[in-house]
């Protein structure tokens, strides 16, 4: 099993040939911390603050979600020969689990104060757990619980980073940023001891079957066995050069392997003190997991898990004795040559596609270009959730100023890529900012007025499977009667108003702009308000979550069209003639019109309402003359595109029009809010200027 950042835990099949990945388990929000196999029981902790049970051998089943914890959980520890399961975290908690008899913690550590026991309260906030058949059921009942009654220790005054537990589940450690280890008995919540000796954060721990001996591993990089009887340090290892991050034992606990933010992982005899390089890096090493006597896993942030040797080849690797005070690498090396590993290449490799570590939204609002940690950059479609480009090894700077377009589009979401991978958050009223022309999405058969809102088709876009589903089921209800009169067809020359319903719209088919891919379909990550923050994929909405599940305004956008907007999608503006131009027209009065209006059609506008009509009163005249029929009104502007007509005035008449703003002729391409943004500069109203001039022929 594999726990990765985007918060999915992996099944992976090894043969001599290939990995191949059989299982996803998803449904954590937040990164996975740590993972434990009990039998065909998988189970997870994450920065979502849960701790999740799955059938291990499923297609990625969720059975429990516990909701105890208050912060990031960080740790798991197992007793291998019972059922018990310890869990600690930034909260300062540590809680132990009985995943048979309980569905609450048996015991709990935490907070400062003085020894003492009280109930924990299952009613507050951040408390209680989820007994799902399937991580598809996020509210589902809490059931009675069974079992222990639940206890809370006073103990922990900071965050916790690492807990271990002895084999029968009689000895519990835990360690934090407390720099000091606290010794409990989990079967009563006891706390038996604290001892100190680390001079920085203690990251890892490990127990040997008996509980009595104990390692810690710390952010100041050294490695201390513990007697736990004596109550006392009995030896320290120093084999690194920063923090060691990760620890594991050998079955007999004579050899400790570890690993730290330094990208090395060394061997440790525990009694003779020898240490040698099993393997070294690029990236720091996060878990360390022992394969019999011969084989040794490594977890790195680099996310690839590798399987490395830990038995010396024919070539004699290099050994040094570890010294007891923090080191440097010069003094890892034997006179004076540099370290030989036991392995130079690993035997097995498990991979996993490179974390996305940089990222920029591209102006047209509908496009983000990323890099990931192999320096690889890509340019994704957000409305599609799909990648468009892969251009390889290349500078993200250099690709990102070749992709800038002069265009102004509203910020409708927000994205980050904190998980590894791409997150789009979309929250109401800002997802429903930005319109754009049904024509430039390509929608088929769009007049040149639809104009669509980008938020409301994207959520068509992610929910055309839970709305197909819903349809479904409304038709086959015998009392399914949903209304559909006021269904908006695409063809219609209207704007979809963002405050008015459009009940029946779900049955409408998604335009190929906010198709998502149902082969690599993303995942959507929300609170309802009942159980918590929920994860499932696009595919596996059922149709029937409702607004227990899911937020109310996105009901309403989905089911009946109605949603409403933070700002205007309307944009004030001035039109004169330039000056020099000899045509008069009445002094006009504020003009309106989408912010998505291009420029060619402010011209087609000065075509038909000024320039023809003068030209109508004027007839007799060869040129523009300065007498005008001034029969212009200020109001809104709502031009059709005439552009045929237009083309046929041109041939008519032989004269050019061009829209300036600030002296700077406009592209016709332009919209009234790239303009505003790009050209005018100014929070006052937009300033346009018409000019005529004369075609050269």
């Amino acid at each position: 099993m594999t726990q990765i950042r985007d918060g999915t835990l992996k099944r992976w099949e090894l043969t001599d040939a290939a990995t191949t990945c059989c299982a996803t388990f998803e449904s954590h929000t937040d990164w996975v911390n740590d993972a434990l196999l009990i039998g065909d029981v998988l189970v997870s902790c994450s920065s979502d603050s849960t701790i999740k049970t799955w059938k291990a051998f499923s297609d990625g089943v969720c059975t429990k979600t516990f909701r105890q914890h208050s912060d990031y959980v960080l740790s798991l520890a197992i007793a291998k020969k019972t059922n018990a399961i310890a869990s600690g975290g930034l909260g300062g908690e540590v809680f132990v689990w009985d995943l048979e008899a309980a569905n609450v913690p048996m015991v709990k550590f935490s907070d400062n104060g003085v020894d003492s026991v009280e109930p924990v309260n299952n009613t507050g906030h951040g408390g209680g757990f989820d007994n799902n058949s399937t991580c598809s059921d996020p509210t589902s009942n809490a059931e009675e619980p069974q079992g222990f009654m639940p206890i809370t220790v006073k103990g922990h005054k900071e965050s916790v980073y690492a807990v271990a537990m002895n084999d029968v589940g009689t000895v519990l450690v835990s360690g934090g940023t407390e720099k000091a280890l606290r010794v409990w008995d989990p079967r009563t919540g006891t706390k038996s001891m604290k001892l100190r000796g680390h001079s920085d954060n203690i990251r890892a721990l490990a127990l040997d079957e008996s509980g009595r001996k104990c390692l810690s591993g710390s952010s100041d990089s050294i490695i201390r066995l513990w007697d736990l009887g004596q109550q006392r340090c009995v030896h320290s290892y120093a084999v690194h050069t920063d923090s060691v991050w990760a620890l594991a034992a050998n079955s007999s606990f004579t050899c400790v392997y570890s690993g730290g933010r330094d990208a090395s992982v060394c061997a440790t005899n525990l009694n003779s003190r020898e240490s040698s390089l099993v393997c070294s890096g690029k990236h720091p090493v996060l878990s360390l997991a022992p394969n019999g006597d011969n084989w040794l896993w490594v977890a790195s942030s680099e996310c690839a898990v590798q399987k490395w040797s830990i038995k010396s080849k024919a070539q004699k690797s290099s050994s040094f004795l570890a010294g007891s005070v923090p080191c440097t690498r010069a003094t890892m090396c034997t006179e004076g040559s540099p370290l030989i590993p036991i392995s130079t290449e690993p035997a097995c490799v498990i991979p996993v596609n490179p974390q996305i570590v940089r990222h920029t939204v591209l102006n047209d609002r509908r496009h983000i270009l990323t890099k990931d940690m192999a320096g690889v950059v890509k340019l994704w479609e957000i409305t599609k959730g799909e990648m468009k480009v892969n251009y390889g090894d290349i500078s993200f700077e250099d690709k990102e100023k070749e992709l800038f377009e002069m265009v102004s589009v509203p910020a409708w979401f927000t994205a980050d890529s904190r998980l590894g991978c791409l997150s789009i958050h979309l929250d109401s009223p800002q997802c429903f900012a930005a319109e754009m022309y049904a024509a430039d999405a390509q929608v088929p058969g769009a007049s040149e007025e639809l104009k669509i809102n980008l938020g409301h088709e994207t959520l068509r876009g992610l929910f055309s499977h839970w709305l197909a589903c819903r349809e479904k089921k409304t038709e086959s209800s015998p009392d399914g009667n949903e209304d559909t009169q006021n269904n908006c067809n695409i063809g219609e020359e209207k704007v979809m108003a963002s405050n008015s319903p459009v009940k029946g719209r779900s049955s409408l088919p998604v335009c190929s702009a906010f198709d998502f891919s149902s082969a690599y379909p993303p995942s959507i990550i929300t609170e309802g308000s009942e159980g918590g923050t929920w994860r499932r994929k696009i595919i596996d909405l059922s149709g029937t979550e409702d607004e227990k599940e899911l937020p109310a305004w996105c009901l309403d956008a989905l089911l009946h069209g109605k949603f409403s907007t933070k700002e205007s999608t309307k944009c004030s503006f001035h039109l004169h003639p330039y000056e020099g131009t000899t045509v008069q027209v009445q002094t006009q009065g504020k003009l309106t019109a989408p912010r998505v209006l291009r420029i060619h059609k402010v011209i087609t506008y000065v075509h038909e309402r000024i320039v023809l009509d003068k030209l109508l009163v004027d007839s007799n005249t060869d040129s523009l003359g300065t007498s005008a029929s001034n029969n212009f009104q200020p109001e809104t502007l709502n031009v059709k595109d005439s552009r045929p007509s237009t083309r046929y005035w041109h041939e008519k008449t032989g004269f050019n029009i061009d829209i300036l703003c600030n002296n700077q002729v406009l592209r016709p391409d332009m919209t009234l809010a790239t303009v505003r943004q790009y050209i005018w500069k100014k929070s006052d109203d937009l300033q346009l200027h018409f000019r005529i001039t004369l075609e050269e022929k």
